[in-house]
């Protein structure tokens, strides 16, 4: 279906930001974050036939884009810093499922079924597989609690509302997520000035980081929204859990590291999953 190929690009899209982001690491992140969003933004441009008259939107909307991507991104940095990022980014990759929960609470006439319940789990398990098999540096998982995982866990939680209550407010032009990602991005700049120390970018830097935008922090945001707009959110949130398994795979292709056993067995639980997914929901 037209709705799942967009998901699926906008997954795909988000597969390379870990890629990306392991090449920016000196770039404090919400200057990287501020700058791809900015840029992501212009691609509302092309997008209305460059007519601005489509960025606008009632005020109700803007916060809920606002709430969404910066709220979103602003829980999940302080989730990375005040609390081992294995785990903090597990938590944080709670968001499909709660999309494929919440739904019938958000979206009138949605139903929750039992199948749609286990294939969410069945995801989830194949992107846990996927992520705690990473072994990308010294980390190692850390017992105890941290603060740092209600961040991450509320971060799941705005993305996971944000992608279904679009659904709720008076229907706008996807190129309207250009305004989404704007006002995001010139706040997260906001947030660099005031807590991050000053960098001086290079030309390879900026040419990165105009990738990300154009990319995992723009492209993806509006193939997301529509996505969202003609799908149902209970099979594209169970589709979402390939995001990790991809990441992945793409870091650890990028980065000459072989093979785990790990990525076999998380790809096979998100596959199943996500046929299980798409089986049960029906259009």
């Amino acid at each position: 279906m037209k709705s799942d190929l967009l998901a699926l690009s906008a997954i795909a899209l988000w597969a390379i930001l870990a890629a990306l982001s392991v090449t920016l690491t000196h770039v404090p992140p919400f200057l990287l974050t501020g700058l791809g969003l900015i840029i992501g933004s212009l691609i509302a441009l092309p997008l209305s036939g460059f007519k601005l008259s489509a960025w606008k939107i009632p005020f109700p909307t803007m916060l809920l884009g606002i709430y969404g991507l910066f709220g979103f991104h602003l829980l999940f940095f302080i989730a990375l810093r005040t609390a081992p990022a294995v785990e903090a980014n597990l938590i944080n990759y709670l968001w499909p499922l709660g999309m494929v929960v919440l739904a019938p609470l958000v979206i009138p006439g949605t139903k929750l079924q039992a199948t749609h319940i286990g294939a969410a789990l069945l995801g989830f398990a194949g992107a846990a597989v996927a992520i705690l098999g990473r072994k990308y540096g010294a980390e190692e998982l850390s017992g105890g609690f941290h603060w740092g995982y209600l961040f991450a866990f509320f971060s799941a939680l705005i993305w996971a509302t944000y992608s279904l209550g679009t659904r709720r407010v008076p229907h706008f032009d996807t190129a309207a997520v250009g305004s989404f990602a704007a006002v995001s991005g010139v706040l997260s700049l906001g947030c660099h000035f005031i807590f991050e120390p000053a960098v001086t970018l290079s030309s390879a830097d900026v040419v990165k980081i105009s990738i990300l935008g154009i990319g995992p922090l723009g492209g993806a945001f509006f193939l997301w929204d529509a996505a969202i707009k003609h799908g149902d959110p209970r099979r594209i949130g169970v589709f979402a859990f390939l995001t990790p398994l991809l990441s992945t795979i793409v870091v650890v292709i990028s980065t000459g590291q072989p093979f785990r056993t790990n990525i076999i067995v998380s790809a096979l639980m998100i596959i199943v999953a996500a046929e299980w997914g798409r089986r049960a929901t029906k259009q």
